[in-house]
Parts: C-alpha cells; sequence; structure tokens
C-alpha cells in the first residue's frame, strides 16, 4: 500500500515560516491519518477521504479556504478517478459546498459524471449537501485589498491500496480573481487522471496543464511501457517548450512513488506505513 498527497505550491508560506511549518505538519497528520483509512478501504475511498481532510483545512486553497474569483465569488472544482474501472467523475464551478469531492463521488453512480455551475450545485443540494460557505478571513482581506497570489493551489491524493487497486483525486478552489466560468484543470484528464498502470494529480496553472494534457500523457507512458521516472521526465520536458508551470504526484502499480514540479515549490508528503516524507 502506498499513498501521496500534495498541498498546491507554497505562496505565502514561501516567505512566512510559520505557515510553511503549519502547511508541512498539516500534511503529515493528513497523511499518516488517510493511510490508516486506506488499510480498511479501498484506494478510491481513500483519495476522496484524504482530499476531505485537506479541503477541510484553511492552509489549502481547496474547499474551505478557496480563492476569491473577480465577482467575488467562490466557485470550486474537484475529479476522482477510479483506475480499475476507468470511471472519471467530477464537479467545476460548484458553489457554496464544503467538500466539492465527495459531490464527485457520489456523481460516480450517475451515467451523467461530470457537472458544472448551476448544475452541479442544485445536484449537490438535491443529494442532501448543505449551503457552505468556503470564505476564510484572509481570502475575503485578499479580495478586498485585490492582491493576488500565485495562484497555483490545488490539492490531490493518489493511493495504491491492498489489492493492487490505484485511485487519484484533485480539488482545487482556483487561481484567485479569475474571470467567472474559467475552467481549471482539475476536474480534467489533464489535471487527474489514472488506470490500472498508474495514477496521477496535478497542481499548478491550469492552462498549461491542460495544453500539456500532462496527467493523462504521465499515465499513457507507463502504461505503453515507460518507467514513472521516465514518463516524468519526458512529459515536463514538454512543458518547457512554453516555460509550463505544474507539479504532479504520481504512484504506479508497482508501488514506486514520483513527484516532480518545474518550477520548484510545490509541498506534498508521501507515507506507506513505515516511510514518510514531506518536502516543499
Amino acid at each position: 500500500m502506498k499513498l501521496i498527497i500534495h498541498g498546491g505550491f507554497f505562496s505565502e508560506s514561501s516567505t512566512n515560516h510559520e505557515t510553511k511549518v503549519a502547511k508541512q505538519k498539516a500534511l503529515e497528520r493528513i497523511v499518516k491519518d488517510s493511510y490508516d483509512f486506506l488499510k480498511t478501504h479501498s484506494g478510491l475511498e481513500t483519495v476522496v477521504y484524504a482530499v476531505s481532510l485537506l479541503e477541510d483545512d484553511e492552509l489549502f486553497n481547496a474547499g474551505t479556504g478557496s480563492q476569491i474569483q473577480s465577482d467575488g465569488k467562490i466557485r470550486m472544482s474537484a475529479a476522482i478517478m477510479d483506475g480499475e474501472t476507468q470511471k472519471m467523475s467530477g464537479v467545476i464551478n460548484i458553489e457554496a459546498v464544503r467538500n466539492p469531492v465527495q459531490v464527485a463521488q457520489v456523481l460516480m453512480d450517475y451515467d451523467d459524471r461530470i457537472l458544472g455551475g448551476s448544475g452541479a450545485t442544485n445536484f449537490a443540494r438535491q443529494r442532501g449537501f448543505k449551503s457552505f460557505s468556503t470564505e476564510i478571513p484572509q481570502r475575503k482581506a485578499e479580495y478586498e485589498a485585490k492582491l493576488k497570489s500565485l495562484g497555483t493551489g490545488t490539492v490531490g491524493c493518489v493511493a495504491l491500496d491492498q489489492n493492487g487497486k490505484i485511485a487519484a483525486a484533485t480539488s482545487t478552489g482556483g487561481k484567485g480573481f479569475e474571470i467567472p466560468g474559467r475552467i481549471s484543470d482539475s476536474a480534467t484528464v489533464a489535471g487527474n487522471y489514472a488506470n490500472a498502470f498508474c495514477g496521477v494529480s496535478l497542481t499548478g496553472v491550469g492552462e498549461d496543464i491542460v495544453s500539456n494534457a500532462t496527467a493523462a500523457k504521465i499515465v499513457t507512458r507507463v502504461t505503453d511501457g515507460f518507467s514513472l521516472q521516465d514518463a516524468f521526465t519526458k512529459t515536463f520536458s514538454e512543458l518547457k517548450l512554453y516555460d509550463g508551470f505544474a507539479g504532479a504526484i504520481a504512484i504506479d502499480s508497482q508501488g514506486n512513488v514520483f513527484h516532480q514540479d518545474s518550477h520548484p515549490s510545490m509541498v506534498f508528503a508521501s507515507f506507506d506505513g513505515d516511510n514518510f516524507e514531506v518536502f516543499d
């Protein structure tokens, strides 16, 4: 069993030591808690569990703590993918729910598995997800002062369960001050993808990630016989053509864990029951 999570790229924490340390401690807590969950649950259930914990922590830009868009509203996106069944489900620009990734999980049982905007929000309400404000004072202050941070925050998880099955989940609160209706990579196969061979979750600039089809490329290359490291090297070299800003985490079916970022500052943590790593 293996588990890796990411908390997006550092922004204010790059100059604020206390915030940086707090994020590292949060990742350690969440990855270890999620690994305990993985012992008795599937990889798919575990990635939803882990990302829900990340969404609930206001240190990260997903769920509670999401960025505010240019019209003053918060819209979030999330997706999950089951490597065994090849089913992907997600929500795009959903509003006022605590855990977008859990709405994506419910959509797994429907034929129409990716919903956007008011359709996604209405679906959540009809399925018992109560209205919940994910705005925190820090984000409000940033918006009111028209301060724009790096805006590359996303969270994600990839898990390999005890049965050798892989799953991936990704959730984002957006880049901040974007045009309403803008779609990120998180609920697309460019930002979140898994099959029986590999699972990948991305963070970074959504437009760059979509242009490169990053997650799908990495998984496809592993499927075609590339090592996980070689698949990353090839795919990230293609990002360099336009100075693409991205970071990725992955696990393959052999239990190999890998991560890479184009502009080193991605925070992530991995755990296999014995070995723990947390980096930025």
